[in-house]
């Protein structure tokens, strides 16, 4: 995963948006997208890449022009964007157009009909986010499992790039109600054991950055879980 701002991409820490850097990676010189995201390739031919637009959400700009060319780039690549879409008018203009396919953040739901009208638009993936102080977004979104789509990603903002394990409890509570959806975790991922402990969990997959671009995932070990 990558998280754009002021076109770059940046460290996240904590949910901390305001404190983000420009990342510092051994995969590439600098932190421009389009050379942070080839670095990334070149470690695993990785089939997805989850974008989260931080200017976008913050109603600054957005950066599909770099989506664009991410998409160009990596043409097998299916880009999953967040972009503080949850407007079921803006989610039906990405599904139509792209670039990507949008990812409805309960944080940025006004209310629960205007966000299950996003859900609604498309086909989307919708987070569900979790700060400091607990869920964020309306409350029926997360208590309510027959409201979710078919992919869920389980954002823990406060433990994205502070290495200190995934929020195991929510997300087995979270496994357990969906229902056969297909759940992502964010946030926290440390090594090698806590994939293989999400995984069998019964986790469809994981949102990485921080354990990527410090090396205690192994190309090898990164090629075992794509098996």
């Amino acid at each position: 995963m990558i998280d754009l701002m002021g076109d770059a991409v940046v460290h996240a820490r904590r949910g901390a948006r305001a404190a983000y850097g420009p990342i510092r990676t051994p995969l590439c010189a600098g932190a421009a997208p389009l050379d942070v995201a080839a670095g990334l390739m070149a470690l695993a031919p990785f089939k997805h890449l989850y974008v989260a637009d931080l200017d976008a959400i913050s109603g600054q700009g957005g950066h599909d022009q770099t989506l664009a060319a991410l998409a160009a780039a990596h043409p097998g690549l299916a880009l999953w964007v967040d972009a503080g879409e949850a407007q079921a008018q803006a989610v039906a203009r990405r599904a139509e157009q792209g670039p990507g396919r949008a990812v409805v953040g309960s944080e940025t739901m006004v209310d629960l009909g205007s966000g299950l009208s996003a859900l609604a638009a498309g086909a989307v993936a919708l987070s569900l986010d979790f700060g400091p102080e607990g869920p964020r977004g309306p409350a029926a979104i997360h208590h309510r499992a027959e409201l979710w789509p078919e992919s869920v990603i389980v954002m823990t903002l406060a433990r994205v790039g502070a290495t200190e394990g995934p929020d195991f409890a929510r997300l087995a509570d979270i496994v357990a109600r969906a229902g056969g959806r297909r759940v992502y975790a964010a946030g926290g991922v440390r090594q090698a054991d806590d994939v293989e402990r999400l995984a069998d969990m019964g986790i469809a997959g994981v949102l990485l950055a921080s354990a990527l671009h410090d090396g205690r995932l192994s190309p090898a070990e990164i090629a075992r879980f794509m098996a």
